[in-house]
């Protein structure tokens, strides 16, 4: 049964599930920063997935890096997965700006997180349900 971190959970916020992924909104505000965790049990390395999972996988953090990248005006997607501090597999996703708070170094540890208002995370949450209209509602 698929339970995800509590790291994750106190950190984001749910935007809903695709059809492997759980995709979570960071709730530092300072840059549009999303997170895909697969919802499969006991995994912390994408080679753990089978084969159709890490296509999946692979499919959707493609998927929503090009959705991103259009509704936030990105001038750089990074994606990466990691896995030093929570070892669940999840994939970040983050939209960059040339002038954001980090530019041009990793978003880690820049600056203090800034938290959204609910209604800035409604309104993500409602473009993003009409990019993926199969986005199941977890919220």
């Amino acid at each position: 049964m698929f339970t995800l971190d509590t790291r994750l959970d106190q950190d984001t916020w749910l935007i809903g599930d695709l059809p492997l992924c759980r995709l979570l909104l960071s709730k530092d505000s300072n840059y549009p920063w999303f997170i895909l965790v697969p919802r499969r049990e006991g995994i912390s390395e994408l080679f753990q997935l089978d084969d159709s999972d890490q296509q999946l996988m692979w499919g959707e953090t493609t998927d929503v890096a090009r959705v991103l990248k259009e509704l936030f005006g990105a001038h750089k997607m990074n994606v990466a997965t990691l896995g030093n501090v929570v070892s669940q597999l999840h994939m970040h996703v983050i939209v960059r700006y040339r002038t954001d708070a980090a530019w041009p170094d990793p978003v880690w540890g820049k600056r203090p997180a800034v938290p959204y208002a609910e209604a800035q995370v409604n309104e993500i949450r409602s473009k993003l349900k009409q990019a993926f209209t199969f986005l199941e509602d977890k919220s």
